[in-house]
Parts: structure tokens; C-alpha cells; sequence
């Protein structure tokens, strides 16, 4: 009876290769950079990928003070068993890009073919930070909040969407603790948007509070086997529940349901102005169509002149044969 499954698992087994070959594209031919190496499905990604990655680096080795000389590999892949084939693993639906350091690997679904609802150059410095983090802070990791933080301050990534996101959290007391944010991958999208928004502020705030190399002074302890406590305390003079207790009061004074307010406001006057543009816009386009159509009506007009041009002065008759 255990006969049957044991040859179908065999012979699956013994088809799979052909079918993947058949589905999954050829991997594209290498294009070699002095710290990158760019496996791209489309060419037309070359520009905008030397130069998210040219400046991420720029701006990484600066703020982390590392030297980051290691050379990572950088998929932009449009087949979704690829992509799939690159991260070995689970990952979330709403996940655009993903970073391996042991890999020195950045896996990123083609603009192409997905929705990625980010620019490409937001999501290749993004990455590029997690490679540059795990670098600096070697055999010992730093806590997801920190890491997240540092790749969207990296990329700049804050929005107005980000903003807003934040004010509905402090209504409806849906913050996160910096311990809850490790979780991230399991959060809905709406949820993980705030875990990400509130790393990027816990990473700004050491960084606007602390001095410009604190968050190298953080990791390099991290580096060192220090603790989250220590680490903390040698970079901010606070210990991590005291930090914690600090951004708090931070974001309950920044954000709130007076703000709420105004960020939903702006949405509808936005709004209101896009309508007011639109309808200016077509009537302006309705008036140079009347106007148009009457220029036409006047050249094909079926008010002809029948007059006799022997006796031109005689009164004309526009309907010779009504008489």
C-alpha cells in the first residue's frame, strides 16, 4: 500500500529539474563594479543601481564609520520562483527586497513585473544598510529596530504616509515597543508599517540627540559582545528600559490626535484641489471644443448663395427652386 506515494514522490522528484528549467529564466550574465557585483533582468537598471549603491556606500561608511570593502551580490529579479529560489525561505507578502549578510546577497523584485511600493533606489540603499550593518557589528547582531532604523534613515525613506501611519498608532495606542519590533516579519502590512516608521525615529532620535557618531559608537559595542544595555548606555548615557521610557515621551509629544487631524486635513484639501484642477482643466478643454465646433459649422454651413451672378446687384435668392 506504501508502494504508489513512494514512486510519485520519485518520479515528481526525478521531473522537478526539468520543470523548473523550463519556467524559471537563465540567470542574467554578471556586471562587475569594485564593491558590487549586479545581476540585473533588465539593463535598464545599471544607472539607477550604480548610483543608489555608489552613494548608500558613501553615506554608510561615514555614519557607521566602517570601511565596508566587501563586495556583495545584487539580484533585481522578475520571476517570482527566483526570487523565491534566492531568499531559501518564508517571507511575508508585502516584503519588496531582502539582505543575507552571510550571503552577501540583496534579492529585489523587478519594478518590472511587481509592485514594489517603493522606488528602487529606496530599496537598494535600504538593503545595502543591512549588509553595512551586519559588517560593522560582525559575529554579534544588533536588535531588528536598530537595523530597520539604519536602513530607512540610510535611504531617507520617511513620508508623509509614514506620518500618518504614526498618528493613527498614538489615537489608538498602538505603539510598539522596541523589543515587539523583532517580530516584524509576522505583522499584517499596516502593522509592520508602524514598526518600521518607529525605527527610523528611534534611529533619528540617537542620532539629532546623541551627535552624529553615536550610532557608530552603539554598533562598535555591539561588535565588541557588549549588551543592548551597555551598548546603549556608552553611546546615549541610558540604559535600554531608560531609552525606551525617553523615545516614548518623544513620540507621545510628536504624535497625537491634534496631528492626526492636520495630516487628514491636508489629505482633503489635497484633494479638494486635485477636483477644483480636474474640473478647471475640462472645462477649459470643453470651451475650446464649442468654440471649435462653431469655426466648423460656420465653413460647412448649408446657408448657400443662389444669386444670379449675371446681375449681381439683383437681390439674391437662396431657394431658386421655390419659385
Amino acid at each position: 500500500m506504501s508502494l504508489r506515494p513512494t514512486i510519485f514522490i520519485t518520479v515528481l522528484l526525478a521531473l522537478l529539474p526539468n520543470m523548473t528549467a523550463a519556467t524559471v529564466p537563465a540567470r542574467p550574465q554578471p556586471i562587475e563594479r569594485e564593491y558590487f557585483t549586479y545581476y540585473l533582468d533588465n539593463p535598464r537598471f545599471l544607472e539607477i543601481t550604480d548610483s543608489a549603491l555608489t552613494y548608500a556606500r558613501f553615506r554608510l561608511v561615514d555614519l557607521l564609520e566602517d570601511t565596508l570593502t566587501y563586495k556583495p551580490s545584487i539580484h533585481i529579479v522578475g520571476n517570482l520562483r527566483q526570487f523565491n529560489d534566492l531568499i531559501r525561505g518564508r517571507f511575508p507578502d508585502w516584503g519588496a527586497a531582502a539582505a543575507f549578510a552571510e550571503r552577501k546577497l540583496i534579492a529585489i523584485k523587478s519594478p518590472d513585473k511587481f509592485n514594489l511600493g517603493k522606488s528602487l533606489d529606496e530599496l537598494l540603499i535600504h538593503e545595502y544598510a543591512h549588509l553595512a550593518v551586519s559588517h560593522k557589528t560582525g559575529l554579534y547582531s544588533a536588535p531588528r529596530w536598530l537595523h530597520e532604523g539604519i536602513a530607512m534613515f540610510a535611504s531617507m525613506e520617511w513620508s508623509w504616509s509614514d506620518n500618518l501611519a504614526m498618528n493613527r498608532a498614538a489615537v489608538f495606542g498602538d505603539f510598539l515597543t522596541l523589543s515587539e519590533i523583532e517580530n516584524m516579519n509576522r505583522y499584517n502590512e499596516s502593522r509592520a508599517h508602524v514598526a518600521y516608521a518607529q525605527s527610523y525615529l528611534a534611529v533619528k532620535y540617537i542620532y539629532d540627540n546623541y551627535g552624529d557618531n553615536a550610532l557608530a559608537v552603539l554598533l562598535g559595542n555591539l561588535a565588541r559582545g557588549a549588551s543592548l544595555n551597555s551598548a546603549l548606555m556608552a553611546s546615549t548615557g541610558a540604559t535600554a528600559p531608560e531609552f525606551e521610557i525617553e523615545f516614548h515621551e518623544y513620540l507621545d509629544q510628536r504624535f497625537n490626535i491634534v496631528m492626526l487631524f492636520m495630516d487628514t486635513m491636508f489629505l482633503w484639501l489635497g484633494l479638494a484641489l486635485i477636483v477644483i484642477v480636474a474640473s478647471f482643466v475640462r472645462f477649459k478643454k470643453r470651451r475650446q471644443y464649442y468654440k471649435k465646433w462653431e469655426e466648423e459649422e460656420k465653413l460647412h454651413s448649408t446657408d448657400f448663395d443662389y444669386g444670379d451672378p449675371d446681375n449681381p446687384e439683383q437681390a439674391d435668392d437662396d431657394e431658386p427652386w421655390r419659385s
